[in-house]
């Protein structure tokens, strides 16, 4: 462990935060020999933020490719509503500041995001980490998904020992605050509080590495709305993400990216308090809300590519919960606990009237939700391991997949709310992961990677967010360090 010497202020790289974006920045700079410094607001023992807890899927078909929709779905989800000859500009030529600073995921960090992956996949397997195509959680999937052998814990754990071999300054129990700049405008270095109110300023050039907002009660409040009381961050790595990286970027003009109204979405349940306690067993049975009624198909596709909607769907019912209904032919499905990662049991009873009383739902109502959809049921083979087409008749709203009659006890239920994985809203920033200002220009000295950077819009492209952490914190690192050795 390299403790920081408290008369050493001056680096030539300050990185803020010690997931694996900040770790793969200050690994990426320190491999060049510079002096560099991490800062993480918890402990040794629980660094790592929302990286440890993650099982840190990847969009990857292989461990040098991406996949085929890769770039495609990036940019179709790339941006709110924007006037289109602008986003045309903004593609095509960067020829006004407006469009340079547009909120919306830029084509050139898209691609350079695409084609830096398998060569950072690479730099990882040369530190010791090791990948491999794993079972996942999803029953159902659109798109292959590549997995770090011991998910995010090993990928915190391989960068985390790189970069203390190569010297790095670890100031743990310490949070960035606000960023020091000179009289050119160039950001020099940060200012940070640790324990006990202890102030201290770094000089160097600066990574934002700390996440989103999704552990700020206030920020959430404000952005997401009210009704984010009725969220809760997916991890309890999540709680330290309290949003000082993007609000310190913007306080000295930084460009935003991405919806800051936004999040992503996650099935889980309430009742649990392990990391991420996703349920991903809905499409099989029916969703039904406090008052006994459906609200939303549960099955437009495969689970992975279709979860977050339905999720924001159950957000929107009274007190952001939800109930899955499923009768006992799910537990005749091949590996069906894949789909189900809360560490508490289902509630069972014997029949639905039953079960209403013991989950809390109107009786006659939900057995009224139960018949209308049993009897929209149409025969046909049931196929729950691949997009099936057996769908619903004349019922609003239809159920697109997997519907069977539910008529077989005992029946079980498990409660569902949206957890709050990571928030959209950040930085925006250009290929090289630096900053830019709201004309569109890079601020000198200023780069971020991970959450803190914004590029999603509406829905979230499933398994890129620890690859971009990683991609844009290795190019940051890179380009920070080559900027400080310039004489």
């Amino acid at each position: 462990m390299n403790a920081p010497d408290p008369t050493q202020t001056s680096f030539d790289v300050v990185v803020a935060g010690c997931g694996v974006a900040g770790l793969s920045s200050a690994v990426a700079a320190a491999e060049t020999g510079a002096r560099v410094a991490v800062l993480e607001r918890a402990t040794r023992d629980d660094r790592g933020g929302q990286s440890r807890y993650t099982e840190a899927y990847l969009r990857m078909k292989s461990l040098t490719e991406v996949t085929d929709d890769f770039e495609t779905h990036l940019a179709e989800n790339g941006s709110g509503s924007i006037d289109p000859e602008l986003v045309e500009e903004a593609v095509s030529s960067h020829r006004s500041s407006i469009a340079r600073a547009l909120s919306l995921a830029d084509p050139a960090v898209i691609e350079r995001f695409s084609g830096a992956a398998g060569d950072t996949i690479a730099w990882l397997q040369g530190l010791g980490a090791r990948f491999d195509f794993l079972p996942t959680q999803f029953l159902t999937s659109s798109q292959p998904r590549l997995l770090p052998v011991g998910g995010g814990q090993a990928l915190v754990d391989v960068l985390a020992a790189r970069a203390e071999a190569l010297g790095v300054t670890f100031f743990y129990e310490t949070a960035a605050q606000d960023l020091v700049m000179d009289e050119r405008g160039e950001v020099v270095g940060l200012r940070a509080i640790g324990r006990d109110n202890a102030r201290l300023t770094l000089q160097g050039e600066v990574v934002i590495a700390c996440g989103g907002f999704e552990g700020n009660a206030e920020m959430m409040t404000r952005y997401i709305g009210p009704r984010s009381v009725y969220l809760r961050p997916v991890c309890k790595g999540a709680y330290y993400n309290r949003g000082e990286g993007i609000r310190m970027a913007l306080d000295i003009g930084a460009a935003t990216s991405g919806d800051f109204g936004s999040y992503h979405a996650e099935p889980v349940d309430p009742r649990s308090g392990v990391s991420e306690p996703s349920v991903f067993i809905f499409p099989y049975g029916i969703l039904v809300n406090r008052d006994g009624e459906r609200f939303t198909d549960e099955a437009p596709g495969s689970v992975d590519a279709h979860y977050e909607p339905v999720t924001r769907r159950i957000y929107e019912q009274r007190g952001g919960t939800a109930w899955t209904i499923l009768d006992a032919q799910h537990l005749r499905i091949p590996n069906y606990r894949l789909g189900i990662r809360t560490d508490k049991q289902p509630v069972v009873a014997d029949s639905i009237a039953a079960l209403s009383a013991k989950i809390g739902v109107p009786s006659q109502r939900l057995q009224a939700t139960v018949d209308a959809y049993n009897a929209a049921c149409p025969e046909g083979e049931w196929r729950p391991l691949e997009v099936d087409g057996l769908a619903t008749r004349n019922l609003t709203p239809p159920k697109s997949n997997w519907a069977r009659p539910l008529n077989e006890g005992p029946f079980h239920a498990y409660p569902i709310i949206s957890a709050n994985v990571f928030t959209f809203g950040g930085l925006k920033v250009d290929e090289s992961a630096r900053v830019v200002n709201a004309q569109g220009d890079a601020i000198p000295g200023l780069y971020a990677a991970g959450e803190t950077v914004g590029m999603y819009y509406g829905n979230y492209t499933g398994a890129t967010s620890v690859l971009k952490g990683l991609v844009f914190g290795r190019i940051a690192g890179g380009v920070a360090a080559a900027r400080r050795s310039k004489p």
